[in-house]
């Protein structure tokens, strides 16, 4: 099944800079497998050490979210297209300047 992934911004350097990998897998599960050994610096960006997709890690398949599939067993066929995304951070509320 060949798969292509879009890889973020932010995980660009764990994979020599290359926006699109194309993988074949059966599976979520698989592919991350995989993407994680042909990019050793992927492992634990995606996945923390237990296997699990971290909180902050969105996947879709044809954009749809794996959670609302079935996770990381959701099954993958030719043509699909997977998106890795990172949750941003930041842009907390400015606090107003407080007169002495």
């Amino acid at each position: 099944m060949a798969v292509t992934v879009y890889i973020p911004t932010s995980f660009r350097r764990a994979t020599n800079n290359r926006d699109r990998i194309e993988v074949t897998a059966v599976d979520i599960s698989r592919l991350l497998d995989q993407l994680e050994a042909s990019y050793g610096g992927l492992k634990g960006l995606v996945r923390d050490e237990g296997g699990e997709v971290h909180h902050h890690v969105n996947i879709y398949v044809n954009g749809e979210a794996i959670e609302s599939l079935q996770g990381q067993r959701t099954a993958l066929t030719d043509g699909d297209e997977v998106t890795i995304i990172p949750a941003l951070a930041g842009g907390g509320l400015r606090r107003a300047a407080v007169a002495p």
